[in-house]
């Protein structure tokens, strides 16, 4: 697949330049807070007004489908990058006509659709999960015969944090499954429930000539559907981490993305990974890199559409993330506001980002804890002493 650009239509985005940003969410703003110590200057395209990248950048207040406010954005903008998937495709092959976009809209459109991005997953040699499209009750009866249970039905379109999914344990689920994930309008996918050891995640970045850079493979944990730690590096052998990478950058070249690709993966008890999701801009699981590696995830995406050289993702520290939601933000206030015995007797660094949300809500994503150490069991020990995250 290609990636939209050819050699020739390749540019060199410098310092001093304006970065467009389709969405204002908080990848947006921790982008440009990195592309601002470079030098460029960012304005994000997002409907909600002081949107969190809008508080450090330009922000054109509009919905995601307005092609005027598009227009607005390439025109203030000399190259134009998206921070999630759920933009309108269309406005960004718009866009590809009128401004430089270098991850073009094909990655887009297939990473929006499940169905289309398993299909690209295993043209770039890489295995996926059995899947099965469904189109009606007796199909998802007899693909889950094939499978067995459990296993996951899945919208093609649209959500995220575990929605727009149903795990399947009975048979006597599978009517009503059906009926309530077809009410989205899209397709569905069936997939065989996976029964892994760890879910793991690899960042890859890549640049339009071609440059491709992994990060360390983060080992996931998630609560709620929702990912509540990444610890890196991944408690498993060295051999399996560099296999992680190596299939991340086999998809980034395979899919010819430009910028970040996240791969999210299974390991299985016999050693086997599968690849779970993708999502073509920085990652949840990538935001330990901010303070870990040498160079971070938004710094990253930012040097590769602006087609300027990768930087070293060398591990300076092992580290933890951990997701800061509604329901932890005021207990972390009252923790930051006096001194930390916890983390001077257990020797960990914390690093606190918020991202400028203005309705904590319960299960909504808030900020990160970046906890650096000379050991991940460090750094877990204090996320579990400071009783923040049982509330």
């Amino acid at each position: 697949m290609s990636s939209g650009l050819a050699g020739k239509d390749v540019k060199v985005i410098l310092p001093g330049s304006t970065v467009g940003i389709l969405g204002g969410g908080q990848l947006g703003r921790m982008m440009a807070n990195a592309g601002s110590a470079m030098g460029y200057r960012f304005v994000a395209l997002d409907p909600t007004p002081d949107a969190p990248t809008g508080q450090v950048a330009g922000q054109i207040v509009a919905a995601y489908d307005n092609r005027d406010a598009a227009r607005e954005l390439a025109e203030r903008s000399d190259v134009i990058t998206y921070e999630f998937e759920n933009v309108d495709a269309g406005v960004a092959a718009m866009l590809m006509e009128e401004s430089y976009v270098p991850q073009g809209s094909e990655l887009l459109y297939t990473t929006q659709h499940r169905l289309r991005e398993k299909r690209a997953i295993e043209a770039a040699g890489v295995k996926v999960a059995p899947y099965a499209e469904v189109r009606s009750a007796d199909e998802l009866r007899e693909a889950v015969g094939r499978f067995g249970l459990p296993c996951v039905l899945k919208t093609a379109m649209g959500g995220y944090d575990g929605k727009g999914q149903w795990v399947i344990r009975s048979e006597a689920e599978i009517d009503e499954a059906f009926e309530t994930l077809n009410r989205a309008g899209t397709e569905l996918v069936l997939e065989q429930f996976i029964r892994f050891r760890k879910e793991l995640s690899v960042i890859a970045a890549r640049s339009p000539q071609g440059e491709i850079r992994t990060f360390p493979a983060a080992e996931n944990i998630h609560v709620d559907n929702i990912l509540h730690l990444s610890i890196v590096p991944a408690r498993i052998d060295e051999e399996l981490q560099r296999e992680a990478e190596r299939l991340a950058a086999r998809i980034a070249e395979g899919l010819g993305a430009v910028g970040l690709i996240a791969v999210e993966l299974f390991l299985t008890e016999d050693g086997e990974l599968f690849v779970n999701e993708l999502a073509p801009r920085p990652h949840n699981s990538g935001h330990y890199t901010m303070e870990a590696c040498r160079t971070s995830q938004f710094e990253q995406h930012v040097r590769a559409v602006c087609g300027l050289p990768l930087g070293d993702t060398a591990l300076l520290s092992p580290v933890v993330m951990v997701n800061v939601l509604g329901e932890h933000v005021e207990p972390l206030l009252e923790l930051i506001a006096k001194q930390d015995e916890n983390a001077e007797r257990l020797g960990v660094a914390p690093k606190i980002h918020l991202y400028g949300k203005h309705e904590a809500k319960h299960k909504r994503k808030m900020g990160h804890v970046n906890v650096l150490a000379s050991d991940v069991e460090q750094a877990l020990a204090w996320i579990s002493e400071t009783n923040i995250w049982r509330v």
